[in-house]
């Protein structure tokens, strides 16, 4: 998972039973497995979602480019409410969110069409599956790079899986982590956790406190944080060496 330059990783998983394509629409670049062929199904959702938010931050400049959680609008369409939800509980702006937000909505959309969806939006995953799957990890230039996965049992519910890095990639992120990986049962809120975890992790020493204080966010079930030579974990997440 995460944060491969130029996605090469996404050539290096192929299996009979599934079926893997990309839909692009603009800056939105979505890897998608399922049980087959969705790329009709996932286009027109990713070009609804991206328009409803280009329409909103039309409207509402501030939604772009604030760093700061926003008040919630009931009358914003689907996307934009659970962004600025996920923003507010994080204590983060809502583009932090929109990742995993457009992996999560077009996730859920496609799981009408197939049992089995896996969604990869720049290193943001949304996964509903019904096996068991390895995700490795890449943090920089840390030695646990590649080295390290995470193994998610199977599941009947979505799991999000997101990550943000302050050395690697182009997110905004004001820490130093080479990899903050989040574990909820939503993308949308993995991704704004993960971007406000690595905010907080400047050196090696910020880690503990880090960790402790996602720990208290609602929904939040494992945290991974590498810095260099050294990692905090806590939660459900099982590591594994790759």
């Amino acid at each position: 998972m995460t944060l491969y330059q130029d996605r090469f990783y996404r050539s290096q998983i192929s299996t009979p039973d599934w079926v893997s394509f990309t839909i692009q629409v603009k800056e939105t670049d979505l890897w998608i497995r399922a049980r087959k062929d969705l790329s009709v199904e996932g286009y027109e959702r990713v070009f609804q979602y991206r328009h409803a938010l280009e329409t909103y931050i039309h409207q509402n400049p501030r939604f772009k480019d604030s760093l700061q959680p926003l008040d919630f609008d009931s009358m914003a369409p689907p996307v934009v409410q659970a962004m600025i939800q996920a923003g507010r509980i994080a204590g983060v702006g809502p583009m932090a969110a929109v990742a995993g937000a457009i992996a999560e909505l077009v996730g859920k959309d496609l799981s009408a069409f197939s049992p089995d969806v896996i969604i990869e939006n720049g290193g943001d995953l949304f996964i509903v599956c019904h096996e068991t799957l390895m995700v490795g990890i890449y943090a920089g230039d840390s030695s646990f790079s590649g080295r390290l996965g995470i193994r998610l049992p199977p599941s009947d519910e979505p799991i999000g899986l997101c990550t943000s890095s302050g050395t690697v990639g182009h997110s905004i992120s004001f820490g130093r982590a080479d990899s903050v990986t989040i574990l909820s049962p939503s993308a949308t809120l993995s991704d704004a956790v993960a971007t406000a975890v690595g905010n907080r992790v400047l050196t090696k020493n910020d880690i503990q406190p880090a960790l402790v204080w996602a720990q208290q966010i609602p929904d939040v079930e494992g945290i991974l944080i590498i810095v260099g030579d050294q990692i905090g974990a806590w939660g459900g997440m099982e590591l594994v060496t790759l």
